[in-house]
């Protein structure tokens, strides 16, 4: 029987990209699936999963990377998981290499593809910048480590198991060399794998990239931008979509002046509707739009915001 652990510390513990994940590898075998991380970032009552471990925070905190990376390793002698899967969140890409190294195994970072058959587990993963997607083949013994970029892997089964929970308080921390002088509330932003709504430009709007937040404010949207844009130093890398940026999964995708290139469509997965605008209608995001506006993307802006406006349409935002 196959046993897997998954990491969990995104404040989201309805993502179940992991979880999807798991099940691709394991495939129709029998499996124990458990989950670890602290109680803000784990699921309550019954789930998906066989067994939730908490991390007394109090115990081990969550910054503590040495420890944290100690109590993993204790908890992987003990169980001897055979899958360990993290997401490539900023803390996973921390920890997976340290436990990786902890355990003498190899790890294969930023997952966005799995192909398990016959007892062969190929991997996806984004090389040199998005520009080359890498097949590695997983040989030796395990346990298999790697990091999943979030938002790639779905899992839509709504069964649910009576979900085993407990505290790990057993494990000794060593003396940390890390000392908490003060906190302090961050304020929240939107992230771009987060909205329902993104109005994502492209070299189109390269130099009225700002006008996207005139649209972005009266539909409650959140503004993205391709590769081109950031590399410009227009827009941040972190609104940046694509192989290279992050991946997103929106209800509604307005792609502004954006050609469509591969690394750019990988970013796309599970889109409800694509809207493009281009003056290219041969444009390789035109092949995967719901609806091709052939045109300026500042004067397609311009004509709906004065449409909403006539209309007077209001956008509610929607709870997540």
């Amino acid at each position: 029987m196959k046993k897997v652990l998954l990491y969990l510390d995104k404040n989201r513990p309805q993502d179940l990209s992991l979880f999807a994940a798991s099940k691709m590898l394991v495939k129709d075998e029998a499996c124990i699936i458990s989950a670890i991380g602290y109680q803000e970032d784990l699921p309550l009552g019954n789930s998906v999963y066989d067994e939730v471990m908490i991390i007394d925070e109090k115990h081990v905190m969550a910054y503590d990377t040495m420890n944290l990376t100690a109590l993993l390793k204790q908890i992987q002698h003990v169980h001897h998981f055979d899958i360990i899967l993290f997401p490539s969140t900023p803390l996973g890409r921390i920890l997976a290499p340290r436990l990786a190294i902890a355990l003498h195994v190899g790890l294969v970072a930023d997952v966005t593809g799995i192909d398990a058959h016959d007892g062969i587990v190929e991997l996806i993963r984004p090389a040199y910048s998005g520009k080359l997607m890498a097949k590695i083949l997983i040989k030796g013994e395990g346990p298999l480590m790697m990091t999943l970029r979030p938002n790639i892997f779905t899992y839509h089964s709504e069964d649910v198991k009576q979900t085993v929970y407990q505290t790990l308080k057993k494990h000794e921390p060593k003396a940390s060399g890390i000392i908490l002088l003060e906190t302090k509330q961050k304020v929240a932003g939107k992230d771009i794998r987060d909205s329902k709504v993104l109005i994502s430009g492209g070299g189109g709007v390269l130099h009225q990239f700002n006008r996207l937040e005139d649209l972005a404010r009266v539909l409650n949207a959140v503004v993205s931008a391709s590769r081109r844009v950031v590399d410009s130093g227009v827009a941040h890398r972190k609104i940046q979509v694509g192989q290279s940026g992050k991946t997103v999964s929106p209800k509604l995708y307005i792609a502004l002046g954006i050609s469509g290139s591969v690394q750019h469509i990988e970013g796309l997965k599970n889109v409800e509707t694509i809207i493009a605008v281009n003056t290219n209608k041969n444009a390789p995001i035109c092949s995967l739009a719901t609806l091709v506006v052939e045109g300026d993307a500042i004067e397609f802006i311009e004509k709906l915001l004065v449409k909403i406006k006539e209309n007077n349409l209001n956008f509610k935002e929607e709870t997540q």
